[in-house]
């Protein structure tokens, strides 16, 4: 893969699926424009700002923008995530960011890769494992269960995830993988309005699950589907520990991620 080529993909990625805005809109959910952001409430446990690129701005008319979205979070009582990447410009943007009270969190790879050999693939677990797509609450709430091993709520899965399917059950398909009954992992694949792209989440196993084959049935499960879509680029924010499979699977990676938080 050439530096050309990374760029292909990174612009794509730039031009298809940022900002992130849900099509439809699901209930409950708010989408607001302040100049080049876009924040979006109550799909998640807070906010979340995303947008193309910033337009130019710098300087002072930059912390101006960044210290309206602390001033809302404040009135509202409301965290908020602006998912800054690593090619955002200005170069200085997580300086100020953290000057204005945005931490953050563990950095993820984004990777970007073509659908078909993905899809062409069979997805087989480990004997035992076999995977499902749900709609249900109640797996939903199975889901966010099984995720709670890391010690975190994860509550605003099940409500979320619901959310996204009322809205359009097409735009979202989520998979779990279960052993003697149990949800052992699971993830989703979304398929954003006019874009040729399928973007991967979720992907959690649990600790004894791992290295069985699992995580890799799901990339091909929801890989077929996006094949089945005619989505011919697939899309995810990688930790560490999932990237080497998916770039052993074909996919590259374009950029960086950070989630940096303000919590009032």
């Amino acid at each position: 893969m050439t530096d050309l080529d990374v760029q292909t993909l990174r612009t794509a990625y730039d031009n298809q699926l940022r900002p992130e805005i849900p099509d439809p809109i699901p209930a409950g959910v708010t989408v607001e424009r302040d100049g080049p952001l876009v924040r979006i409430s109550g799909l998640d446990a807070g906010g979340f700002i995303t947008y193309r690129d910033l337009g130019g701005l710098t300087g002072d008319a930059l912390d101006e923008l960044i210290a309206r979205q602390v001033r809302l979070c404040r009135e509202r009582g409301e965290s908020a995530e602006w998912k800054l990447n690593e090619h955002d410009e200005p170069a200085d943007l997580a300086d100020r960011l953290r000057a204005a009270g945005f931490v953050p969190e563990d950095r993820e790879t984004v990777v970007v890769g073509p659908v078909a050999p993905l899809a062409a693939a069979l997805p087989v677990a480990s004997e035992g494992v076999r995977l499902r797509e749900v709609t249900s609450r109640a797996d939903l709430e199975r889901i966010a269960a099984m995720e709670e091993v890391w010690q975190a709520d994860r509550s605003h899965l099940v409500w979320g995830l619901a959310k996204e399917i009322d809205a359009d059950p097409n735009s979202i398909t989520v998979v779990v993988a279960e052993a003697d009954g149990t949800v052992v992992s699971a993830g989703w694949v979304r398929f954003p309005a006019n874009t040729g792209f399928a973007t991967l989440w979720g992907g959690s196993t649990l600790p004894q699950w791992r290295r069985k084959g699992i995580y890799r049935a799901l990339v091909n499960y929801r890989a077929r589907l996006a094949d089945q879509r005619g989505r011919t680029l697939m899309q995810v924010d990688c930790s560490e520990d999932s990237r080497p499979i998916l770039e052993r699977l074909g996919l590259v990676a374009v950029t960086t991620t950070t989630p940096y938080v303000y919590t009032p």
